[in-house]
C-alpha cells in the first residue's frame, strides 16, 4: 500500500468560517498518483471541523443557523469559565461534526456525490491559520 500526504493552510476569521478544499483535496489525490484507495481529510485542533455539503449559500446559511441553535456563540459554558477564552461554542461545534472525513478514491477521483462538496469549518472567535492534513492511500 502506498501513503501519500500534502498539508493544505487555510486562513479563517473570527466567525464560523466555511472553506470549500474539494478541488485542493482532489488536487492533491491526483498528485498522488494512486487510482484506488481513499482520502482522508483532517484538520488538527479542537475548534475545526471536517464534512461535506452542498456548497451553497442557502445551505450554509441553514449549516450556520443549525450551529447556532445547538452551541450558540454567546452560550454559557464551563470551558470559558475555566480558560476565559470565550470558544466554549466552538470546542463543541467541532466535537459535533468531528476533524476528519474519508473519501473513496476510484479511477483516481474522489467518489463525492453531484452536489457533495468538502468543507472545512473554523469555529473558532479569534482568526487562525488552519492545517488540512489530506492522506491518500491505496494502490
Amino acid at each position: 500500500m502506498t501513503v501519500y500526504r500534502q498539508i493544505l493552510e487555510l486562513d479563517g476569521t473570527a466567525g464560523t468560517d466555511i472553506h470549500e478544499v474539494t478541488s485542493q483535496v482532489a488536487a492533491v489525490a491526483a498528485d498522488s498518483g494512486l487510482s484506488r484507495g481513499s482520502v482522508l481529510v483532517f484538520t488538527p485542533g479542537s475548534t475545526a471541523a471536517v464534512t461535506t455539503i452542498e456548497y451553497e449559500p442557502g445551505a450554509l446559511s441553514d449549516l450556520r443557523r443549525l450551529l447556532e441553535d445547538l452551541a450558540p456563540t454567546d452560550g454559557e459554558y464551563a470551558h470559558n469559565l475555566r480558560w476565559g477564552d470565550g470558544n466554549g461554542y466552538s470546542h463543541l461545534r467541532s466535537a459535533l461534526l468531528g476533524p476528519s472525513l474519508t473519501v473513496p478514491l476510484e479511477a483516481g477521483r474522489l467518489m463525492l456525490g453531484a452536489w457533495q462538496q468538502i468543507v472545512v469549518l473554523d469555529f473558532d472567535n479569534r482568526p487562525r491559520r488552519r492545517k488540512v492534513v489530506v492522506t491518500v492511500q491505496g494502490g
